[in-house]
């Protein structure tokens, strides 16, 4: 790689390491809150779901060490019914982003945007360690989600325009393996710090202190292509021998890109005038397709958070179940050495989860051993991890060019409903995953993986650039299709088996 594109990868790859840790702030807020304020302190405090007692915190302390701002006696112990709502307004945080993300960064440019969610970002994490109120909090909850979406899309619209067509099934893997690393740095983190500033100091500073190293990321080519903007090419071009010829590589696979889009947005049919986008989005194809993609990204959401956020519930420390948890995310770096197929490993990893997340609620009825509920879950989280990597993929691939970005945000929109779904499942009073969530989280995969049944498959097939493009793709066979080749190859055979009885017959009366 060029000089360029290394700057890109590892520094995104930095960013996605450091998302992880306030991403899962509320795991580590209840594991603190459990630790430092008991039931009968004279608080009324209630202990938030998901809590562990496997801690560095003193057992005997009954109150947090910090006051409010202005000075009085009230710790975290007086309000910790507020932090239920802390990730239910992160979802939403994440939900909002998703909504205008992509359109800022489309007309500012994903450097400018990426650079200014980032410090927000860092921001964010050390506020409620400066001032610790509710309401303030729980708004620091929201912006931290929108910040986190829109880190999402403009770091994955930038490692992708960064890399050659033929090697761009890497970039979706590679930044949600740094975001696992960063669940396992992050659990001993939180583990070291014994209360709530201590918390947020350690997840917090780290990314402050690794501000200055962004601002050397380059702006994404195709954007600046687009915008017209030679200078800063030039500039870039002008770095290196290596960045001169990975640049004009990327320069001209963005423009036959983009005139093969206009071409077949400007090109009429020959019927007549080209029909507009919602007639597009209103063909059968395109809502069938639209619908499948639509419930595995919040079919998806629902299993993979559902676990994430519950992972204190299986009887297992929360620090340790939080550090094992990104460490079974890690093999999804390999995906991509995988040679199956967008179809068949899609309903292989659908099908794996759901099964995984059945057996660990099979077995934990049965009282099974903790460490082997939990090992289950966490397969099943692993492989809808997989299924939500592949769908990225399979989602730009399976719709047309005039109505791809479309379809893509509204499949967006659905994984993001269904986290915010998640969010709202009240908690086991026992501090169990409830029966009827586990359910879902089993079942829903499993449906997703009788629907991939009904789309096609996309490796290796060109792009599709209209509706009859999707039409002329490889369609799986149906079932009366197989019946009629079924009877049709039992009746070949029984022909076959018949003339070899009749030679026989004929040599044994000779004989």
């Amino acid at each position: 790689m060029s000089p360029l594109q290394m700057s890109v990868y590892w520094r995104l790859s930095l960013v996605f390491f450091f998302t992880s840790f306030l991403f899962f702030l509320d795991i580590f807020t209840a594991a603190i809150v459990a630790a430092t304020c008991h039931l009968g302190n004279n608080t009324g405090a209630s202990v938030r779901r998901g809590a562990s007692e496997g801690n560095q915190s003193q057992p005997g302390q009954e109150e947090a060490d910090w006051t409010t701002k202005s000075g009085t006696g009230d710790s975290v112990c007086g309000w910790t019914d507020w932090l239920s709502y802390g990730q239910t307004l992160y979802m939403v945080g994440l939900l909002l982003g998703s909504l205008f993300g992509g359109a800022i960064s489309d007309r500012y440019g994903k450097r400018p945007v990426l650079l200014v969610c980032v410090c927000l970002h860092a921001v964010c994490g050390l506020v409620p360690a400066i001032l610790p109120q509710p309401h303030l909090f729980l708004a620091i909850r929201c912006l931290t989600g929108v910040c986190c979406c829109c880190i999402n899309i403009c770091s994955f619209s930038l490692v992708v325009e960064w890399t050659l067509p033929a090697a761009r099934l890497w970039p979706p893997a590679f930044l949600p393996f740094c975001f696992s690393l960063g669940t396992m740095g992050g659990a001993p983190l939180a583990w070291l710090s014994s209360t709530w500033r201590q918390l947020h100091l350690s997840l917090a500073l780290p990314q402050l202190i690794c501000l200055p190293l962004y601002l050397s990321i380059p702006e994404s080519p195709r954007w600046l292509l687009l915008k017209r903007r030679t200078a800063a090419l030039d500039s870039y071009r002008s770095n290196s021998p290596a960045d001169k010829h990975c640049l004009d590589l990327l320069l001209d696979s963005a423009w036959s890109d983009l005139q093969k889009a206009a071409e077949a947005q400007e090109e009429p049919p020959p019927g007549g005038h080209a029909p507009s986008d919602i007639m597009q989005l209103r063909h059968p194809t395109i809502l069938l397709r639209l619908f499948i993609m639509s419930y595995l990204s919040a079919a998806s959401a629902l299993t993979y958070f559902g676990i994430c956020m519950n992972i204190g519930s299986f009887g297992v420390g929360v620090y340790s179940a939080q550090f094992f948890s990104g460490l079974s995310e890690a093999p999804c770096l390999l995906i991509p050495l995988v040679r199956l197929g967008r179809r068949p490993l899609s309903m292989l990893a659908l099908f794996l989860s759901g099964a995984a997340c059945f057996l660990s609620l099979l077995l934990s009825r049965y009282n099974a051993k903790p460490e082997l509920v939990m090992s289950l879950a966490l397969l099943g989280k692993l492989c809808i991890l997989a299924a939500t990597f592949i769908s990225i993929l399979y989602s730009i691939e399976l719709f047309p060019t005039v109505v791809r970005q479309r379809c893509v945000s509204l499949v967006n929109l659905c994984f993001r409903l269904g986290c915010l779904v998640n969010s709202l499942v009240p908690p086991n009073p026992n501090g169990a995953i409830s029966l009827a969530a586990m359910v879902v989280y089993s079942s829903g995969p499993i449906v997703g993986c009788s629907l991939c049944l009904l789309l096609p498959e996309t490796s290796g097939v060109p792009l599709p650039d209209s509706v009859e493009d999707c039409d002329r793709q490889p369609r799986p066979p149906s079932m009366s299709a197989l019946w009629r080749t079924r009877k049709l190859v039992s009746s070949q055979t029984r022909k076959t088996e018949i003339p070899p009885a009749e030679k026989d017959d004929t040599h044994s009366g000779l004989i």
